[in-house]
């Protein structure tokens, strides 16, 4: 994995303060308020008040960053990244659609500068640098993609309504009148069960927080790049 040996100071500091916190949420099955009420580590404090926001922020708009991160990480689901990926992933997102003053250019390459040093794998400051990309070019085109990945979950929950009000069909026949509307009777195994029907569906995007912990401690810091801000 590559390295550098200068010290991390400014907003790069405060980047990979946002990363640790939002680490430990995940990992504990926290909010970030609720990390930040409580005790938690930093490797280099104390928690600069630009890290602090951006911790928050992210944890206030996770739902609206990972819907919009899965749709944009082809053939990877977020649940298969690393928890420092995935996080790296959401804070530079959520520097891109809600901090207006802080250039795409600089939140890119402020993640991918952390990924080569926090990040998983040496692959890591590719991978991220391709997801934000892909996302970057679509914001300059015009594209909300937060409503974009709105508008796709939709049609994706749609498409499975649809296919299993088929596959009901083909098992059971075509329900009465009124019948399936609210909810669908199924045997299973001899005993009766209530199956609700599908309303509005929204995604599962609490990925399942990774076992251990991570010894921020032994990682190098990194210079930044973001001297400018």
């Amino acid at each position: 994995m590559s390295r550098t040996s200068h010290r991390i100071y400014g907003r790069t500091l405060a980047r990979s303060q946002a990363l640790q916190l939002l680490f430990q949420a995940e990992v504990t099955d926290r909010a970030v308020d609720d990390v930040l009420a409580g005790e938690y580590a930093l490797s280099n404090g104390p928690l600069d008040e630009f890290g602090e926001s951006l911790a928050r922020g992210v944890g206030s708009h996770i739902i609206e960053l990972d819907r919009v991160l899965a749709h944009s990480a082809r053939n990877w689901a977020l649940s298969r990244m690393s928890g420092v990926d995935r996080n790296l992933l959401r804070i530079a997102l959520y520097e891109m659609l809600y901090l207006d003053e802080i250039d795409t250019a600089v939140c890119i390459s402020e993640c991918v500068e952390l990924a080569k040093a926090f990040g998983s794998s040496d692959e890591s400051s590719r991978f991220v640098n391709g997801i934000l990309g892909r996302i970057a070019a679509q914001v300059a085109e015009g594209v909300d993609v937060v409503e974009d990945a709105r508008r796709l979950d939709a049609e994706e929950a749609a498409a499975f309504e649809k296919a299993y009000a088929a596959d009901y069909a083909q098992l059971y026949g075509e329900p009465e009148a009124g019948e399936g509307d609210a909810e669908a009777f199924v045997d299973v195994e001899g005993e009766s069960a209530d199956v609700e029907a599908a309303g509005e569906a929204e995604p599962a995007f609490a990925d399942a927080a990774e076992a251990g912990a991570f010894d921020w401690d032994s990682v190098p810091a990194v210079a930044s790049s973001d001297e400018a801000e």
